[in-house]
């Protein structure tokens, strides 16, 4: 069985193995010079998609292969640029699928070879598979907040009055644009598609809460550690670290079921000499078998509506995507955050700047 403390232990040991030469297997479909190579962000992520999707994948195959990390685009522009593509498989943040497939970096997906047909729609884009899933949420201190006197929903986090104290948000235009519109009060289905008015809403919306803010974070490991001290008494934060921060008995918690949910894409970088294997395993990472293998693990759900639905009380209460949980969500729009951040990214730093 897979847990969180099996894929966190084959992180590490991971991690020495793939810095020693591994030659590919006997029943490889490419001959390349190199051995087939995934990278990933590191940490949790990495070690569960390792362990949930591509050792799996190819074992079975027998065919042994590397890793890299961390995913840096920029490098992924060079590698193709270059025509001397160094990874075959590689996890990118959704709004990057998009931009990278505009740019010509990436292969296109082959949905004759990847065919889910139970995987929704919105998970399968032109250059790339959403494999699994975390979620933008409202987290805040138990020392502060009891379970039954909690912000709850978004409204909440706008309103100081009755839930007092320091708050902290992302230092950038995505996230916050959803989270402000669903505070004033706009219904999770009418967030998208952008339009200068609902822009116009959310700078407003941001301009009322902009004294409270005591922190814009930048890293992912802020939130918890922000809250753990008390510095803010509740903070956007994304959910697998304010799990790490339980865990590891910090006073803290969340709301999954108002958060904002988005996802772990696959891509291939056009010219992989792998491109069909890499194919074959984004098919196997939403494949039920696989999807399967991350309930346990809890810090990312699964893409897949037929895994998440297995979970049992206890998993369900930190799965992004069991079905109780989505009912109040914004289900993150890479493709359209892509636009607004491009078109206002300027003005979004103006207002960042301004006291």
């Amino acid at each position: 069985m897979i847990s969180r403390r099996n894929v966190l232990r084959v992180g590490a040991a991971a991690g020495i193995a793939t810095a020693l030469p591994v030659g590919f297997g006997r029943n490889a479909k490419a001959d390349p010079s190199r051995p087939f190579v995934f990278c990933s962000w590191g940490g949790t992520l990495q070690a569960m998609e390792r362990a949930a999707f591509v050792e799996p994948f190819l074992a079975a195959k027998d065919i042994a292969f590397q890793e890299a990390s961390p995913t840096a685009y920029a490098k992924i522009k060079a590698q193709v640029q270059a025509g001397a593509v160094e990874w075959d498989l590689v996890t990118v943040g959704g709004q990057w699928l998009y931009q990278g497939g505009n740019d010509g970096l990436l292969e296109a997906m082959d949905y004759s070879i990847i065919k889910n047909e139970d995987l929704a729609g919105s998970w399968k884009a032109k250059n790339g598979v959403y494999t699994s899933t975390g979620s933008t949420v409202i987290a805040y201190n138990t020392d502060v907040f009891t379970q039954d006197r909690a912000p709850r929903t978004w409204e909440d986090f706008w309103n100081v009055r009755d839930f007092p104290g320091p708050r902290s948000l992302f230092s950038r235009m995505y996230y916050n644009y959803e989270a402000a519109l669903r505070a004033a009060g706009v219904p999770p289905e009418s967030v998208y598609p952008v339009t200068e008015d609902k822009v116009r809403l959310m700078f407003q919306k941001l301009e009322e809460i902009k004294p409270s803010v005591a922190v814009w974070w930048t890293s992912g490991a802020q939130p918890p550690q922000l809250l753990s001290t008390g510095e803010v008494a509740v903070a956007m934060a994304w959910n697998g670290r304010i799990l790490d921060a339980r865990n590891n008995s910090a006073p803290v918690a969340m709301e999954l079921r108002s958060g904002i949910v988005w996802g772990n894409a696959f891509v291939i970088p056009k010219g992989s000499p792998y491109k069909d294997l890499a194919m074959e395993i984004i098919n196997y990472a939403i494949s039920e078998e696989a999807q399967d293998r991350l309930i346990p693990i809890g810090a990312y759900g699964p893409v897949l509506e037929k895994s998440a639905a297995k979970a049992d009380a206890a998993e369900a209460e930190r799965l992004v995507t069991y079905p109780e949980n989505l009912k109040d969500v914004v289900i993150f729009n890479d493709e359209e955050a892509a636009a607004y951040l491009s078109k206002y990214e300027a003005e979004w730093q103006k207002f960042q700047l301004q006291q």
